[in-house]
C-alpha cells in the first residue's frame, strides 16, 4: 500500500515542479524541451538494447493520431493553464480521467455502463461544479465562458485529449509495440510540435526568472557554474520532472499493475490531487479553498460508486 501512495506522491509532484517552472520558462518552450529530451533518452535505450524502431505502414496514422492527442494538445494545454490555475486544482480536474474514459468507452467501444456506474459518473461530474464555479481572480484575467475560466476549460480539453491519447497508447500496445517505443515515438514527434508552436507563438526562448525574483540559492550556483539567471532551476527543474515522471512513476504504475488491478489503482489515485494540495502550500504557497475539498469529497464518492462493483 505504501507504494501506491508513493506513486500518487509521485504524480502529484510533477503538477507542483510544473508550476514551479514556469516562474523562469515560457511554458509551450518547456514542453518541447523536456518531450524531446526524454524522447532522446528512450529512443537511445532502444538502441542500446537493440530493439525494434520500426513503425509499420498500417500504423502511422495512430502514431501520428497519439504524437498530436496524447503528447502535443495535453501537454501544451496543460501547461498553458498552470500559468494561471493552481497545481492542486489542475491535478483535481485531473480526476475526470476515469469518467471521461467510461464515456470514450461507451460511445467508441460499444462498452455497457451499469445503473451504478452511471449514478457515480453523475456524482462525479457534479462534484466538479464547486471547485470549477470557485476560479480564482487570476483565472478570471485569462477570460471565462458562463463560470468557467478559459484556462479550465484549456486543462478540460488537455484531459480529454490525454484519455484519448491512452486510449490510443493501449491500441498500439495490442498491436505488438512495447511501450518504450510508443513513448519515445510520441515524446519526440510532439516535442517536435511543441518546439515549432514555441517559437511561432512565444517567439525566441526566454529562461529567467519570469515571476519574481530570483532565489538566492539558484542565483549563487548559477554564478559558481557560470550560467545565466534562471538556468540553473530550469535545469534542475526539468531533470527532475523527467526523472520523476517519465522513468520513476510510469514504470511503478507498471510494477504496481502486476500486484493490483487497474482498477483499485484508478480509485487509489483519488489520493493524488491531496498531495498535490500539501506540495502547492507547502512549496508554492498556494492556497487551498474549501471548493477544493467540497470537489474532493464529492468526486471520492462518485469515484467510489462508479468503481464499487469491480472493487468487491
Amino acid at each position: 500500500m505504501f507504494l501506491i501512495l508513493f506513486l500518487y506522491m509521485l504524480f502529484a509532484s510533477t503538477f507542483t515542479i510544473g508550476k514551479a517552472v514556469l516562474a523562469y520558462v515560457d511554458p509551450i518552450f518547456f514542453i518541447a524541451v523536456r518531450m524531446l529530451l526524454a524522447g532522446i533518452l528512450l529512443f537511445l535505450f532502444l538502441r542500446i538494447k537493440k530493439r525494434s524502431t520500426v513503425i509499420k505502414p498500417e500504423d502511422k496514422n495512430l502514431f501520428i493520431q497519439l504524437i498530436f492527442f496524447h503528447i502535443y494538445i495535453a501537454y501544451v494545454l496543460e501547461f498553458k493553464a498552470l500559468e494561471f490555475v493552481a497545481s492542486s486544482k489542475a491535478c483535481l480536474l485531473y480526476s475526470l480521467s476515469p469518467f471521461i474514459t467510461a464515456l470514450f468507452e461507451r460511445f467508441y467501444l460499444r462498452s455497457h455502463l451499469t445503473p451504478k456506474k452511471i449514478i457515480g459518473l453523475t456524482i462525479g461530474f457534479a462534484g466538479f461544479l464547486p471547485i470549477l464555479m470557485a476560479s480564482a481572480p487570476l483565472e478570471s484575467f485569462a477570460g471565462s465562458i458562463s463560470f468557467v475560466s478559459v484556462p479550465e476549460l484549456q486543462l478540460i480539453v488537455a484531459i480529454v485529449s490525454s484519455v484519448y491519447g491512452w486510449l490510443l497508447f493501449k491500441k498500439l500496445m495490442h498491436k505488438g509495440y512495447s511501450p518504450i517505443m510508443v513513448n519515445a515515438v510520441g515524446m519526440l514527434g510532439g516535442g517536435f510540435l511543441a518546439l515549432v508552436t514555441s517559437l511561432v507563438l512565444e517567439g525566441k526562448p526566454v529562461i529567467g526568472p519570469l515571476l519574481g525574483s530570483e532565489s538566492v540559492l539558484f542565483t549563487k550556483i548559477g554564478s559558481f557554474l557560470g550560467l545565466t539567471v534562471g538556468m540553473v532551476p530550469f535545469i534542475i527543474y526539468t531533470i527532475l520532472i523527467i526523472i520523476i515522471a517519465n522513468v520513476l512513476a510510469y514504470n511503478l504504475y507498471g510494477k504496481l499493475l502486476g500486484s493490483y488491478s487497474a482498477t483499485f489503482l484508478s480509485f487509489a489515485g483519488i489520493t493524488c490531487p491531496m498531495f498535490a494540495a500539501l506540495f502547492g502550500w507547502f512549496f508554492l504557497g498556494e492556497s487551498i479553498s474549501k471548493s477544493f475539498f467540497v470537489s474532493l469529497f464529492v468526486v471520492f464518492w462518485g469515484l467510489y460508486i462508479f468503481y464499487q462493483e469491480e472493487l468487491n
